[in-house]
Parts: C-alpha cells; sequence; structure tokens
C-alpha cells in the first residue's frame, strides 16, 4: 500500500513557484529590454546621397550667377521725321558704317516744306537787295541836302563876313549887316540839322539791313531745319558696327509702314566690345565690390575679367553687375549668348571648410547628418559662417576630417539616425 509523503509534495509545490518566478523575471527582463532598443535605422543608399569631407586650408569665397553679353556700346537709331517705309536696304546680323543707309521714308509734306522754306529764303535775299538799293538812294539824297546846306552856309558866312567889313567902312547899313550875319547863322544851324540827317540815314540803312539779315538768317536755318528733316528719311546707322535689331516694338520693319517721328527703327552694336551682365542673388551681391575679379564662362571658353558696375536697384530677386572682359572673346562669343559668371569676394586663409549643403544660409545654424565609423549617420546640428559658391566655412560641431552628408536629406527629417548601405 502506498504510505503518504507530505515532505515530496510540498517539494514540488515550492519547486514549481520556483519556476514560475524565474518565468515572470526572465519575460519582463525581456519585455523591459525590447522596450529601451532603439527603433531601426532606415536604409539609404550610399551612391544615392553627397558625402564631403570636412577640411582645413584657404578657401575662395565667389558669388555665381547666369547673364548675355552685351555690347559695350549700343546706338539706339530713331526716325528723326514722320514717314512710310519705302525700302529696307540692310538687313540685321549685317555689318554697317556710319552713313549706311538703313532704311529710307518717303513724307511728301517734309518735301514741300523744304522746298517752300528755300523760296522763302529766296524772297528775303531779294527783298535784302531791293531796300538795300532804296536806303542807299535815301542816304545818297540825304547826302546832297546836306552838301548843298553846306554850300549855302559857307555863302552866307563869307556875304556876312564882307558885309561886316563893308559896314565898318560905311559902305552899307548897319541893317543889312545884321540881315547877313542873321541869315549866315541860319544857314548853320541848317547844315547842322542836314549832317545830323545824313548820320540818321546811314544808321537806319545798317539797322534796317541787319533787321532784314536776321530775317534771312532765321529763314536758311529753318530751310536747314527742313533739309535736315528731309535728309533724314533716309535713316542712316550713325556708327560703325553690326545692326542688331530693325523693329518696331519688338515687330520687324514692313515696308509701307507709317513710322511716327521718334520712332525707333534700329539698334547698332560693336561685337568686337562686349561685356558680361550677371544676375546676382540679392542675398549674395551685398559682399560684391567694384574691380574685384571674375570670370565668365561662354560654355567655349572662360574668359578673365572685373567687375565694373553694380545696378543700385533689385529686379525679381537678382541685382544686375556689369563685368568687363579682360581676355579675347573666343570663337561664337556674340550679343545676347547666355553665360555663367563667378566673382572672387575674398580668400580666406585659415579655415574649416566643407562642401555647400543642399539647405543652409550663411551664418546660420544647420542641421547635417555626420558619418559613423559603423556605417550608420547620425544627425548633428553644424554652426556655419560664411559662404562661397560650393563651400561654406565650419564654425562648430564638426572637426577637420569629419565626414558629412550635403544632399538632400529632408525625406528621413522623423529620423535622427540612418544606414548607410
Amino acid at each position: 500500500m502506498d504510505i503518504p509523503r507530505p515532505q515530496a509534495r510540498q517539494a514540488r509545490r515550492r519547486k514549481r513557484l520556483i519556476y514560475a518566478g524565474i518565468s515572470i523575471a526572465v519575460l519582463l527582463g525581456v519585455t523591459l529590454g525590447l522596450s529601451r532598443l532603439k527603433p531601426a535605422a532606415p536604409p539609404v543608399e550610399r551612391s544615392t546621397v553627397w558625402v564631403d569631407t570636412v577640411k582645413r586650408g584657404p578657401m575662395l569665397r565667389q558669388v555665381r550667377g547666369i547673364g548675355t553679353l552685351v555690347p559695350e556700346e549700343i546706338r539706339w537709331i530713331a526716325a528723326l521725321s514722320p514717314g512710310r517705309v519705302e525700302r529696307i536696304l540692310v538687313k540685321p546680323g549685317a555689318a554697317v558704317k556710319a552713313e549706311t543707309v538703313l532704311v529710307e521714308l518717303s513724307n511728301p509734306q517734309v518735301r514741300q516744306a523744304a522746298v517752300d522754306a528755300e523760296y522763302q529764303v529766296k524772297a528775303a535775299e531779294a527783298e535784302y537787295n531791293s531796300l538795300h538799293v532804296q536806303l542807299q538812294s535815301a542816304v545818297l539824297n540825304q547826302k546832297a541836302l546836306a552838301a548843298r546846306a553846306q554850300r549855302d552856309y559857307s555863302e552866307a558866312d563869307m556875304r556876312a563876313k564882307t558885309d561886316t567889313e563893308l559896314a565898318k567902312l560905311g559902305v552899307i547899313s548897319q541893317q543889312t549887316e545884321t540881315v547877313s550875319s542873321a541869315t549866315a547863322k541860319q544857314l548853320a544851324m541848317q547844315r547842322e540839322i542836314e549832317q545830323e540827317r545824313l548820320a540818321n540815314s546811314s544808321r537806319e540803312l545798317e539797322a534796317r539791313l541787319a533787321a532784314q539779315r536776321a530775317r534771312i538768317d532765321q529763314l536758311k536755318a529753318l530751310y536747314r531745319l527742313q533739309l535736315t528733316q528731309m535728309e533724314a528719311l533716309k535713316v542712316r546707322a550713325g556708327s560703325n558696327g553690326v545692326l542688331q535689331e530693325l523693329s518696331i516694338d519688338a515687330k520687324p520693319v514692313q515696308v509701307g509702314q507709317e513710322v511716327a517721328a521718334g520712332t525707333t527703327l534700329a539698334k547698332v552694336a560693336q561685337p568686337q566690345h562686349l561685356i558680361a551682365q550677371l544676375r546676382i542673388p540679392e542675398t549674395q551681391v551685398k559682399d560684391v565690390q567694384l574691380s574685384q575679379p571674375a570670370q565668365v564662362d561662354t560654355h567655349n571658353g572662360v574668359i578673365p575679367g572685373h567687375v565694373t558696375r553694380v545696378d543700385p536697384a533689385v529686379q525679381n530677386g537678382t541685382v544686375l553687375v556689369d563685368v568687363a572682359l579682360d581676355g579675347p572673346l573666343p570663337q561664337g562669343a556674340r550679343p545676347d549668348l547666355n553665360v555663367d559668371g563667378t566673382i572672387d569676394l575674398e580668400r580666406l586663409a585659415n579655415v574649416l571648410y566643407v562642401g555647400r549643403p543642399a539647405f543652409g544660409q550663411e551664418k546660420s545654424t544647420v542641421s547635417m547628418f555626420k558619418l559613423q565609423p559603423d556605417g550608420t549617420a547620425v544627425r548633428i546640428q553644424v554652426q556655419v559662417g560664411r559662404s562661397s559658391v560650393s563651400s561654406i566655412e565650419i564654425v562648430g560641431g564638426l572637426k577637420e576630417g569629419d565626414e558629412v552628408i550635403l544632399s538632400d536629406m529632408s525625406r528621413w527629417d522623423k529620423f535622427d539616425r540612418v544606414r548607410l548601405d
């Protein structure tokens, strides 16, 4: 028969409790460990990101902009006289001289005005000659009157002197002597008056002839103006160069088209003398100064140059900067050619720098992924300083030799760690 053994039953119960406690402890430990594990880092293809190494040394600060080549001197040609286009003698792209006629206009009113002005000059000159003859005759008549008055005075003066001597001898009466003296004085006054009239007539001749000459000069000036307007019906280039445009309001000039005075018809430039006009972003132009060196890439060669002008106004977020070209133009360089340009701002002697990241402005704090030895990249905050076209100064957060990702990592903004595969 079986004998009850209570000690064995208690031992088995104690063993089960110990195993249960160990199992619960293990389960709690596993749960706690799993809860403290970080989420797995998402994988990123290393070939799809741009990685650069932090370096120390000199850094050249530059700004870049796109632009075009434009002639250094441009001559805009306008129609000085209104008219209708009769002939177009030169097409855009042709080499022209200063006297080359580009377009011929017609205007009957301008030609008629020139003819009228010519006949007005001839009529005024004929009137001048007629007036000169009339006034000269009047002066001669006045000279004759003055000569007659001089003769009468001389005769009366001689008679008065004779009568004075005769009166002293008692040959004639005192009354006769008095009459002779009075007659001589009267004729002396008449002589003075005639002399003044002669002088006035001479001055009148000069004054009236001068007035008529002034009128002739005025009519001649008007005639020359009319001739200029008539000659302006032949629109000339005005300077040596190449005809760039022949248009009105961006539309080609057509035969038969009416042109108002002052309308711009053509543009002539010298293609051998070009400058580059670069558009620099307004956030980067603050350090651009005159005479700074620059390089202009025409996509067929790089031309050295220097800054000659910075536009004071901002247009569409950019500032226009003129760069004079110091080197020879490559083959194919011509006005309106699209170019890329860089301007050297300054050379920093000994700084930490790295390639410019996809996002982040200079003198700010940016978020970047720093590569770790285990093949992962950890997000860190980096303080950056002055920037250039392709590099930026490191102020804090990185040291020489660190590798960082410069590509756009906005897809992984929710993660502080990624794995490079």
